[in-house]
């Protein structure tokens, strides 16, 4: 019988794996929050407007511009 070569990878070069890849873009991802969000840490965040206070007989409900905007988008 002759030698024939056998279609297999040779032992010192493996295949790449599915769980390497998906290692790989976890640990590339971990690296991309803390690179982006680290320089941030010492800066504060703008105050939010302040919001009006509260009735006092309870409800709640105001027709603000968010609201009119959203019942002018939901018309049918």
């Amino acid at each position: 019988m002759k030698n024939v070569p056998s279609s297999s990878p040779s032992s010192d070069q493996s295949a790449p794996s599915r769980r390497g890849f998906f290692m790989g873009a976890a640990a590339a991802s971990v690296a991309t929050v803390a690179v982006t969000t680290l320089p941030n840490l010492g800066s504060q965040v703008a105050p939010s407007a302040k919001l009006p206070p509260a009735p006092e007989n309870g409800g709640g409900y105001s027709l603000s511009e968010h609201v009119k905007h959203y019942y002018q988008t939901a018309r049918v």
